[in-house]
């Protein structure tokens, strides 16, 4: 808790360890704190309840790493590939399970179509069965 009072009312020193220059640090933050806004996991443990105080917590701690330069390009096309993918492994998986719902539809209903087809036939044979039924023949007097 002493620490959360400190990182409010205490200006913040910049290092090496943690940042280069305080827009650095602004920018990271501001970065940070729309990450834990969407439910991003914290990489410490506070009682904060603010995400402000909980992203610079997390950067004074150093655990966000900050890159710069073309490592942080770099980063950010993989992290645009991998995000890609996974926008088109959700898009497969939609259309698929599409197709199983829409092939299960077709399935259920050519086994009923089967269902009512033997049904008819099984109808017909008894029908047949009917007509062929073995007469006795009557007793003829001579």
């Amino acid at each position: 808790m002493e620490q959360n009072l400190d990182i409010i009312s205490l200006p913040i020193e910049v290092t090496e360890k943690i940042t280069d220059s305080k827009f650095r640090l602004v920018h990271i933050a501001s970065q940070r704190v729309r990450q834990l806004t969407a439910d991003a996991p914290l990489q410490v443990d506070t009682r904060s309840v603010k995400d402000t105080t909980v992203a610079l917590e997390e950067i004074l701690s150093g655990r966000l790493k900050s890159l710069v330069g073309e490592e942080a390009v770099t980063a950010k096309e993989e992290f645009l590939k991998e995000q890609e993918q996974a926008r088109l492994a959700e898009e497969l998986s939609a259309k698929e399970e599409e197709i199983r719902k829409e092939l299960s539809v077709y399935l259920s209903e050519s086994q009923e179509e089967e269902t009512e087809e033997a049904a008819l036939e099984g109808d017909e044979g008894d029908a047949e069965e009917d007509d062929f039924d073995e007469v006795e023949p009557e007793e003829v007097e001579e």
